[in-house]
């Protein structure tokens, strides 16, 4: 025998051996004949939290608890899972294994509803209601004055799976989630550097966005206030041209979604007199610091992959200098906005 018959002969004879593992290997399990084991069905899940401005996955970093509800394709509940531990959460390789019937799904995932010290709640047992009925509230203690809450973030995600009776292993997706809640830093200064004092001012946010429906839309119910849950005082050091240090007072405010169909507000008015030193219209003020390279994306997009937000209102004797602010580093002129 020469080397390339014997080469002809070794590969034939691991082509074999190799197809009859291979056999051997699916007949330890079928999704075709009930003698046999069943195969695995079901999903496996990824979470992914890149719908910021990074761009970029922050779910082992920013998500400390989740709860995925599985429910049919009639919008019955099937199953819950929760209690996941942080450290498979903070693993960028951990994969959710759901194991399921043959049949088409939909996955609703909650980040933050599981936590000792959730903001939000469920207002029925999503096991006892359908899918469509599934509504999220912020917690009322979380609406307290004058000392606001910081709200424990929260997130959500929506994902549709299949599992096909021949399915031989559980079918990948990713669900992607979204933070449905901000948190806004106001400073006031006023422009000769005068001593400015937080205590001089009461800071809120007015909105209509406590409670959410299955898919994540706010539902309307009442205006409610949010107040700051911490404020005080700063220097950011010393004038150059005025002289003296110059000084910043700061409250921050914790609120859930931003829509752009409500009309939030924030107000700012003295404590002496009830005088409006700020009565603005949130969202469109928010808006004016989305940059020229995203001028393709929607303002709703902007509004919920931003989630951390800074305002600096200059004042003179005590009344805003109307025509600049700083949002987030973005120092915005204000000329004729209409607002």
């Amino acid at each position: 025998m020469n080397i390339r018959s014997f080469s002809d002969s070794i590969k034939k004879a691991l082509t074999g051996w190799m197809l009859a593992a291979t056999v051997l290997s699916f007949s330890s399990c079928s999704a075709l004949h009930e003698d046999l084991q069943p195969c695995p069905q079901g999903v496996r899940l990824r979470f992914v939290y890149d719908y910021n401005m990074e761009f970029a996955n922050a779910f082992p970093s920013q998500v400390d608890c989740l709860t995925l509800l599985v429910y049919d394709s009639e919008g019955n509940y099937v199953t819950t899972r929760s209690n996941i531990p942080a450290s498979d959460l903070m693993d960028e390789n951990w994969r959710m294994i759901v194991d399921l019937a043959p049949g088409s799904y939909s996955l609703i995932a909650y980040g933050g509803m599981d936590c000792d010290q959730s903001s939000f709640s469920f207002t029925s047992s999503p096991s006892e209601i359908k899918m469509d009925q599934l509504e999220v509230e912020l917690n009322s203690n979380c609406l307290t004055q004058p000392v606001g809450t910081s709200l424990h973030p929260l997130f959500y995600g929506r994902q549709e799976v299949t599992v096909e009776k021949t399915d031989m292993e559980y079918r990948d997706y990713t669900v992607y989630m979204m933070k449905d809640t901000n948190n806004l830093r106001v400073m006031l200064q006023q422009v000769d550097g005068t001593a400015i004092d937080e205590a001089d001012f009461d800071f809120r946010i007015v909105d209509d966005n406590t409670l959410f429906a299955w898919n994540n839309d706010i539902i309307p119910t009442q205006n409610v206030e949010y107040f700051p849950w911490t404020r005080g005082n700063v220097s950011p050091g010393e004038l150059p041209d005025e002289g003296g240090v110059a000084s910043v007072a700061f409250a921050e405010m914790s609120f859930p979604r931003l829509v752009t169909s409500n009309s939030p507000r924030l107000v700012i008015t003295r404590k002496e007199n009830g005088y409006k030193v700020v009565d603005i219209p949130l969202n469109n003020y928010l808006l004016l610091m989305k940059s020229e390279a995203y001028t393709n994306m929607p303002d709703q997009e902007f509004l919920d992959r931003e989630s951390r937000w800074k305002m600096l209102f200059f004042l003179r004797g005590g009344i805003w200098l109307d025509t600049v602010i700083e949002i987030n580093d973005w120092v915005v002129r204000i000329n004729n906005t209409g607002f």
